[in-house]
């Protein structure tokens, strides 16, 4: 993407001409295409943000489409604060910060961190963050402005809803810490905030004071990497507010952690408290990515300097930009900085700090760890070799070895497809052994973790072969092929392939239908991906995924799948086929029981479902009524949450129409 459309302020869209909409608007799909492939080498949290914005790309390809029927005519007498296309530049500001969160928690989770109790904090911190920004903005959104379908209103609610959820965790002294920090970072002049004294954190009890002190920094910094395009001076200016609110809040042990830097045991009684707090770090020794002090600091080609290790992941997640000037990289060579290093270096001497760690001998691997890359590749490609070997048991322990190489980092993925392994990896998907066979798919599932490793999947013919084993294998290996089907249709060209090929729908459903607790909710997961592309219900429900369903809410043992099957369903009652073989499998009964007996989010899936099936269908409101669903429904209109609220009303209201209240 052209670094000019994608300002770092929101506000920053309204000054451009109308007739650049758009193009921003095909930007924005673009964008949320590629967070849509992000996410499944991470938590589990991730890997649903991802799933939640892949949601979101019916939305905005009718937003790009009526940008494109408009002619680029818009409301461009409103305000800034309501206008439709201020909300869609607040989106694209809200889906840049998911990006930088995946790719920081890629980051982050792959290196070798001392702390790691304070990276996962730092994470999860980020991660209710985007959340409740993505959320905020989901909000304002225009429906009748952009005139989008009800189809695609019922998959943004779905989002909204399940955001929501997430948002009910945070606590509220978070909620208005996120709320202050935000409207720091997007101001339009940092100088602005020398004239901010009013700062408040708005809450005076010590379990808040003791928040600030030990998670504050952490917090800032945190937001100023998923917020903006990386406005680090913006962040460094917040931090001094933070420093000068806890000095006057006489905060007792406040500690020295510049970017991480912590003075050495032996030279702390050489600095006293004073000199600490007054210490900076010169901003040219700081890498532009993590904020953190140099130790093996590279220039690119575009003449910016970062820290190897970061700038490496940046480039190993298939980024083909310079994060700080986001013009294109020319080449991916990185280039050592051996003058700023020695400043670093003697730096540190003159202002008795621990020196940064120095270079071993060898290369640095992407995950933040050294190793000698010719004896790594060497390794590999031996292991390779032993694939083809005419010993079975050979073949079996060579891909037992891959699958753990290709699970641990995105380094080893890519030396793993360099020398050639998927092609024949492919190929033991079909050998009769099935330790082999799991070994080989789970080897595969790994490697599609690397964005490009996808494509050379796809391109060595492996959906059949996975298919072969996700019906033969054993459960095991079943449940990682079902895995490896999600991973691969993270990108929507794959949605169509693997739905297209004949039995990989089938066989999903035959695994959600009779598999292990784990191979339920992968199968489910990969039969909702696949299902996102609409030319692939139908042939969803032509598999029986409908009757695979509602089984599983009849049954007790898979309560535990309720909401899994409630946002299937929730995307299969869009589709004409879909809603009629909702109706005809007697699912009215069960999702009027979970009105009255469910959870919250689960009335409220239910609630909606049961709208779809209702609207232009007179029998069906007919039954709702006879099965006594008034009740439940008028309960949900005035205690439920706000999306159940506004679907129970207008339930109730079809229903009244017809005179079957």
């Amino acid at each position: 993407m052209r670094s000019s459309l994608w300002p770092g302020k929101a506000r920053h869209w309204l000054a451009i001409p109308a007739s650049q909409f758009y193009t921003m608007a095909d930007a924005l799909l673009s964008l949320a295409g590629e967070i849509a492939t992000m996410g499944t080498s991470l938590a589990t949290e991730s890997i649903r943000l991802a799933r939640k914005v892949s949601l979101l790309i019916h939305l905005l390809e009718e937003i790009r489409d009526f940008a494109a029927q408009s002619g680029g005519q818009t409301a461009s007498s409103s305000s800034a604060a309501s206008s439709p296309w201020s909300c869609l530049a607040d989106l694209a500001f809200a889906l840049q910060a998911v990006k930088k969160f995946l790719l920081l928690s890629g980051w982050k989770s792959a290196g070798k961190n001392s702390n790691l109790e304070s990276v996962t904090k730092k994470l999860a911190i980020q991660y209710q963050y985007v959340t409740w920004q993505l959320e905020k903005v989901l909000g304002n959104i225009s429906y009748e402005h952009f005139k989008i379908s009800d189809e695609v209103q019922e998959e943004v609610e779905l989002v909204l809803a399940q955001l929501r959820r997430e948002i009910e965790k945070i606590g509220v002294e978070n909620l208005h810490i996120f709320q202050e920090i935000y409207n720091m970072l997007t101001s339009a002049n940092v100088k602005d905030f020398k004239q901010q004294r009013s700062f408040k954190l708005q809450s005076t009890n010590s379990n808040t004071t003791g928040f600030v002190d030990r998670e504050l920094r952490d917090m800032v910094t945190g937001l100023a990497e998923v917020n903006g395009k990386y406005n680090y001076d913006t962040a460094r200016m917040t931090l001094k507010l933070m420093d000068r609110l806890k000095r006057t809040s006489h905060v007792d042990q406040f500690k020295n952690e510049k970017s991480g830097i912590r003075l050495s045991n032996s030279e702390r009684s050489t600095v006293d408290d004073k000199q600490r707090d007054s210490l900076e770090i010169p901003e040219d020794f700081l890498c532009p990515i993590s904020l953190e002090l140099m130790r093996d600091p590279v220039i690119v080609s575009t003449g910016q300097t970062y820290e190897r290790s970061f700038i490496q992941r940046w480039i190993d997640c298939g980024n083909g930009t310079c994060p700080k000037t986001q013009q294109k990289l020319q080449n991916h060579t990185l280039t050592p900085n051996y003058v700023l290093r020695s400043l670093i270096m003697q730096w540190c001497e003159a202002n008795k700090i621990e020196q940064p760690y120095r270079l071993a001998n060898g290369r640095m691997r992407s995950d933040g760890t050294f190793s000698e890359i010719t004896g790594e590749r060497s390794f590999i490609n031996n292991l390779v070799s032993k694939l083809t070997s005419w010993s079975r048991d050979e073949q079996r322990s060579a891909a037992a070895e891959l699958r753990s190489l290709a699970k641990r980092s995105t380094n080893n993925r890519k030396l793993i497809a360099e020398a050639g392994a998927i092609p024949v990896l492919v190929s033991l998907l079909l050998v009769d052994d099935k330790k082999t066979q799991e070994h080989a798919v789970t080897s595969l599932l790994n490697l599609s973790i690397y964005e490009h490793n996808k494509e050379v999947i796809m391109l060595a013919g492996a959906v059949l072969p996975i298919i072969h084993v996700l019906r033969d294998g054993n459960m095991e290996a079943r449940e990682n092929a079902s895995a490896a089907i999600f991973s691969l249709s993270l990108i929507d060209e794959n949605k169509i392939t693997i739905g297209g090929t004949p039995g990989a729908i089938e066989a999903l459903v035959e695994l959600l239908d009779n598999g292990s607790a784990r191979g339920k909710k992968d199968a489910a997961s990969a039969l909702f991906n696949l299902c996102i592309y609409q030319g692939n219900k139908s042939r969803a429900v032509r598999a029986g995924v409908v009757r695979a369903l509602v089984k599983m809410l009849e049954d007790s043992s898979t309560s535990g799948m309720v909401d899994e099957v409630l946002t299937i369903l929730s995307v299969l009652v869009s589709h004409k086929e879909g809603k009629v073989a909702i109706s005809r499998a007697n699912t009215i009964p069960l999702l009027i029981d979970l009105l009255r007996t469910g959870q919250p989010r689960n009335k409220e899936n239910a609630t909606a479902i049961l709208l779809a099936l209702c609207k232009k269908d007179s029998k069906n409101l007919a039954c709702i009524g006879r099965m006594g669903a008034v009740v439940p429904l008028t309960e949900i209109s005035k205690t439920g949450t706000e999306r159940a609220k506004r679907k129970a009303t207008s339930l109730l209201e079809h229903m009244q129409k017809l005179q079957i209240l």
